[in-house]
């Protein structure tokens, strides 16, 4: 029933491990087009037609032999496969060969054909052949075409009809008595042709062979670098869509991993979502079809969020992690789940007042634990030293803290009782796989994800064996146990070799596989998924790595003006950036300088900075 999930590579392979006669009973005709591939019939196709220089004949002789196995040939058509004008008029001087006329041109046929393209296409034919030669056999037109066959991939009744000048009904027939008797196959063989084609059963047998081949080297896993390629595109960087419904697709593919409160908009989303501007997720927060929750505190400014489907909340959200104890703590608790949810005025006044920054900071620890969220993504976006401001004179009228912008509630009473273990696991593992499309091992355990790998593999292996999912060994040098979508695999290989281009993209990015999947190129501890780093990858290859804080530069390999392009544009979305070290060398020693110059940067005394659209 599933066997229809299995990644196109495979299905093609096991097909042509079949008998003609199965297949064409499964198929539910003799229809071999998506199973053979194009690039195996070309390379027969040269080898039949005797194009390859390594098979070019060594003498006379062997440019006879060539005419008698291929039959007809212009003077063109033979020069092009090695048999020159001089040798054809030295076997025509000895009768081994004639010249005749068919369709209107010449061709150069062998001398024991004469007889044969005399009856079946009215040819004239020289004086003086040998009368041995003359005769034309038993059904001259179906020995051409059986020759033909011979010599040719898969055709269509036409081909032969035009070369040699003949009704296509003529044609037609004889091939039809062919088939009749298995000397030759009718089917459909060639995505390029349309209608029935026929091919000599050895020549077919041959096609399938190759075909298998080239699938079997397909299904081989691909390289870690084809990963590192696939990624982003899995998760659409760069795609032309935007509004709400691609921000919801969006967020269903960011479910539940936490990343930067700093970077999820300006630089995750952002870079999914064309023309992106806070008032989509506002918006959709709002409507109670996003939920965010924090997942850690990243210093004072700074913290890691999750975005949530309200619907697929309960099955996914975490249970708290290191609640805060205290009175205050207690307080703020008991006030929001006595009165749901509450603006932050409300809250202070209701829990004593007081030092207004030690009631907002008590609130945000309990929003970093996992236990309060807002219905807008505002306070998080307002995170930073200048929302923090001094405190008025007591006489002066009090103003909301940006960070306290919205309403307060708990996330306990968003998701209600949540879900059983079950469910909470073949939730998470669905969420993994459209996430990462190829799922492993590595790829669970740099995510961090509660319970790890071992947790999931149960759900997993039964997804596997329901036909929801498939298991194989897809990238080369990560663990045996990967699990993937189906249309994943055919995606993944199809970058096997090259693909996806120069692309920037945040360190912490899901859709950078480097630093969690893969290893960074250099292991000096440098380069980390740090909120504010940035990557470039040309390729599936890193090629530049902007360190926090914009002041560090690394490479890895040849740098190109479209890398540093690329990392302009990601990295000034925060500001401007300024360069003071490549490779940690100071940027006016480097020999990168000249390239960043001629990039966009400009000079300062001790650095290059270079400015965004908005700088």
């Amino acid at each position: 029933m599933y066997e229809g999930d299995q990644p196109l590579a495979e299905r093609r392979a096991q097909a042509l491990t079949l008998d003609r006669d199965l297949l064409a009973e499964l198929l539910g005709s003799e229809d071999l087009r998506e199973l053979l591939d194009p690039d195996a019939i070309a390379a027969v196709e040269l080898e039949l037609q005797g194009l390859l220089p390594e098979r070019f004949p060594r003498d006379v002789d062997e440019g006879h032999d060539l005419l008698a196995r291929l039959g007809d040939l212009s003077a063109q058509e033979a020069v092009a496969r090695g048999v020159t004008e001089e040798w054809l008029r030295l076997l025509e001087k000895d009768r081994r060969v004639a010249a005749i006329r068919i369709a209107g041109e010449t061709r150069w046929i062998a001398a024991e054909d004469a007889g044969r393209y005399r009856e079946a296409m009215g040819a004239s034919l020289p004086i003086g052949l040998p009368d041995v030669f003359l005769e034309p056999g038993a059904n001259p037109l179906e020995s051409l075409l059986r020759r033909y066959a011979r010599t040719h991939v898969p055709f269509v009744t036409s081909e032969p009809s035009k070369r040699w000048g003949l009704p296509a009904a003529a044609i037609e027939s004889a091939l039809t008595r062919l088939a009749a008797r298995g000397e030759v196959v009718a089917g459909e063989f060639r995505k390029a042709a349309e209608g029935r084609e026929y091919c000599h059963p050895e020549v077919l047998r041959t096609l399938r062979r190759r075909s298998l081949a080239a699938l079997r080297r397909e299904i081989e896993s691909v390289p870690p670098d084809a990963l590192a390629r696939f990624l982003p595109a899995w998760h659409g960087i760069g795609v032309r869509a935007g509004g709400v419904d691609r921000l919801l697709e969006v967020v269903f593919q960011l479910h539940g991993l936490a990343l930067p409160a700093s970077v999820i908009e300006r630089d995750v989303i952002g870079s999914r979502v064309r023309d992106y501007g806070p008032r989509l997720l506002d918006e959709l927060v709002s409507m109670g079809e996003v939920v965010w929750v924090g997942r850690g505190s990243l210093g004072a400014s700074d913290g890691r969020v999750a975005l949530y489907l309200r619907g697929d909340a309960p099955r996914l959200v975490p249970p708290p992690v290191d609640p805060p104890q205290s009175e205050l703590h207690d307080r703020l608790r008991s006030h929001l789940k006595a009165r749901g949810a509450s603006f932050y005025r409300d809250i202070y006044n209701a829990c004593g007042g007081g030092d207004e920054e030690v009631m907002l900071d008590g609130l945000w620890d309990l929003v970093w634990s996992g236990e309060v969220t807002n219905d807008t993504f505002a306070p998080l976006r307002l995170l930073g030293p200048a929302a923090r401001r001094p405190a008025r004179k007591p006489r002066m009228p009090r103003l909301i803290q940006p960070r306290a912008t919205g309403r307060w509630s708990l996330v306990a009473d968003l998701i209600g009782a949540g879900a059983n273990a079950t469910e909470r696991l073949h939730a998470e593992a669905g969420v993994l796989l459209q996430r990462h499309g190829v799922l492993t091992r590595e790829a669970v355990v740099g995510e961090g994800w509660p319970g790890g790998f071992a947790s999931l593999y149960p759900v997993l292996r039964a997804m596997e064996e329901s036909g929801r999912i498939r298991r194989g060994y897809f990238v080369a040098g990560l663990g045996g146990s990967q699990f993937a979508l189906p249309g994943a695999v055919d995606r993944l290989r199809s970058l096997r070799e090259s693909g996806g281009g120069v692309i920037a993209m945040a360190a912490t990015d899901p859709a950078n596989a480097y630093g969690t999947v893969l290893s960074w190129p250099q292991s000096d501890g440098r380069m980390a998924r740090a909120a504010g780093a940035y990557c470039v990858v040309d390729d599936g290859r890193l090629a530049l790595y902007l360190e926090r804080g914009g002041r560090s530069l690394l490479t890895n390999g040849e740098v190109e003006p479209a890398h540093l392009q690329a990392l302009i544009a990601i990295a000034t979305n925060a500001g401007r950036l300024e360069v003071q070290k490549v490779d940690g060398v100071p940027v006016m020693d480097s020999p990168l300088k000249a390239a960043l110059r001629e990039a966009g940067f400009s000079q300062t005394h001790r650095s290059l900075v270079a400015y965004g659209a908005r700088g």
